[in-house]
């Protein structure tokens, strides 16, 4: 769940991974909790995985966690180098980068909102 961030992340999901889309969106209107215009629920296309998008008004004490991450298949190395590159940007590794036996090459960490990704090149 998005605490405001939720218009910014889903831009940057769909311009980065291939085969992305916002399929819809729901914004706060005058009289409700957040703040008017801005994204209340979407629902968005990552990579041909149909996604919901929700901004919480309301600060909870927590957020995201890797125990569910969107996970990804590349198709070159360039793909997978470019979605690395944009999406860890101000995040966390969990696993850099690398030949882990399963795949070529696999990585996993949570971008800068907090959500866990799992970008794979089999």
């Amino acid at each position: 769940m998005f605490e405001g961030q939720a218009e910014e992340a889903m831009t940057l999901y769909c311009e980065t991974i291939p085969e992305s889309r916002v399929l819809d969106v729901t914004r706060y209107g005058p009289d409700e909790d957040g703040p008017e215009g801005t994204i209340k629920l979407a629902r968005a296309s990552i990579g041909g995985t149909e996604i919901m998008i929700f901004n919480s008004p309301v600060h909870h004490a927590f957020t995201f966690t890797p125990a569910a991450s969107l996970f990804v298949d590349c198709s070159s190395d360039q793909e997978q180098e470019h979605i690395i590159g944009v999406l860890s940007k101000d995040g966390a590794f969990l696993m850099p980068a690398g030949n882990y036996g399963f795949s070529r090459r696999f990585a996993w960490f949570n971008d800068r909102f907090g959500v866990s990704w799992q970008i794979n090149l089999p």
